[in-house]
């Protein structure tokens, strides 16, 4: 049954039917072949992974993400991005990067970055003379850094179908972040200085930085807040993720003063809408689950795998393997909830400890957000600048290297993610 359920799902998915639907629809046709589950009980299936309290942490930091963005702060994050770096070699391209470190930390999406800040910083850099495809693969590559940096919802994913600390999760991603950020820095730099990028000559004083941080510093402090609140136990995931609202509310109104019921109307919008199309995903994985359950697929793959690559090094190359290619194929999401249960059990058979594998899990599918065919911050990005695709994939090979290298170090040196 489960190669059936390949089959049909390939087949819809091939025909453009979106993932949610194609799941539902391979997972319930081989759920009821299978007879031993009424088709009342695959309704129930589909309906109780909705029902996870923690899975209400997505909303909320996807809503406080919106309320913060929605207004001058955008603006004021890059005013400081280009006062901290934008005097030095490719200095807009490291304005992208170090933008979307920060923004990652409000909004956990790799999409919402890509589009929001790729709106601002892409028309900018080809004003300045940078290369459109330089440009766009910038802000594709770095936008993904918000699959790591807290509160991000891919980590969040992992952490429910693998039963796992968010907060842990949160803290491990946070230097393989960084780590990102800092090697798409260095591209930037390195491209700037070889191929003459202009660089920006706008004076720089202490007091213009000073000013610019403090009026930051809401976005900057965000992460922060997020981490100290779950690792002291002061609060639930959940439960930050709602003081994340809060937090977003008061810092519109109180320090901005820009916030507007349209602009609330517009952010609840928004979140409804993102919420639905993750929901309908996790709805879907978990009839998907029950299926390779009942064939007891993840422990003949553990098992196959333990036995036939009996070296872990082997088994953990085979894993950022087939997480890459099918992070080429397979939105974020439906990849994190259709793997996570089998890798998670082929992880345990060599003592990969889980929340390294998660952060491993993030950094492989979240590179498939800028590499072809499906890559979507490649798409939005290419499509804000004007640019053909290859043209952008052509750009985007030393950063493809860096995330390779960051791969490699969290892979095979836990120490960069159990600290």
């Amino acid at each position: 049954m489960t190669l059936m359920m390949l089959l049909v799902f390939g087949v819809l998915m091939a025909l453009a039917l979106p993932v949610g639907y194609a799941l539902i629809i391979s997972a319930g046709l081989a759920a009821v072949t299978i007879g031993e589950m009424p088709s009342v009980a695959a309704v129930v299936k589909i309906f109780q992974p909705t029902q996870s309290f923690p899975l209400l942490a997505i909303p909320f930091f996807m809503l406080s993400g919106s309320l913060m963005m929605g207004g001058t702060l955008g603006k004021r994050l890059i005013h400081f991005a280009t006062l901290l770096v934008g005097r030095f070699h490719g200095g807009l391209g490291q304005v992208t990067v170090v933008g979307s470190t920060v923004f990652g930390g409000v909004s956990g999406s790799a999409v919402a970055e890509a589009s929001a800040l790729g709106s601002m910083l892409i028309p900018w850099q080809k004003r300045e003379g940078y290369p459109g495809a330089f440009a766009a693969a910038a802000t594709a590559s770095s936008a993904t850094i918000a699959c790591l940096i807290p509160p991000s919802i891919p980590l969040i994913l992992y952490a429910t179908v693998s039963n796992q600390s968010i907060a842990s999760l949160f803290l491990a991603g946070i230097l393989p972040g960084l780590m990102l950020a800092a090697g798409f820095m260095i591209v930037c730099y390195l491209s700037g200085r070889l191929r003459g990028f202009k660089r920006l000559t706008d004076e720089v004083t202490l007091k213009g930085v000073l000013r610019a941080t403090l009026a930051a510093a809401p976005a900057l402090g965000m992460p922060a807040f997020i981490v100290i609140l779950l690792r002291t136990g002061i609060a639930t995931p959940t439960e930050v993720s709602a003081l994340a609202v809060f937090y977003g509310l008061l810092v519109s109104m109180l320090v901005y003063r820009d916030l507007t019921l349209r602009r609330i109307y517009d952010a609840l919008v928004h979140t409804a809408v993102t919420t639905g199309v993750v929901m309908l995903v996790i709805a879907a994985s978990n009839l998907v689950g029950y299926v390779l359950t009942v064939e007891a697929i993840p422990t003949a793959v553990a098992e196959w795998t333990a036995q036939t690559l009996q070296s872990p090094w082997m088994v953990i190359l085979m894993l950022n393997l087939i997480m890459l290619v099918v992070g080429m194929f397979l939105d974020l999401p439906a990849a994190i909830l259709l793997l996570g249960p089998t890798l998670a059990a082929i992880g345990s058979a060599i003592g990969l400890d889980p929340i390294q594998l998660g952060i491993m899990m993030a950094v492989n599918l979240s590179m498939g957000l800028f590499t072809p065919p499906v890559g979507t911050t490649l798409f939005i990005a290419a499509a804000i600048s004007r640019e053909r695709v290859g043209a952008v994939v052509r750009e985007l090979w030393p950063f493809y290297l860096v995330a390779f290298a960051v791969l490699g170090l969290i892979s095979f040196v836990p120490a960069f993610t159990l600290y």
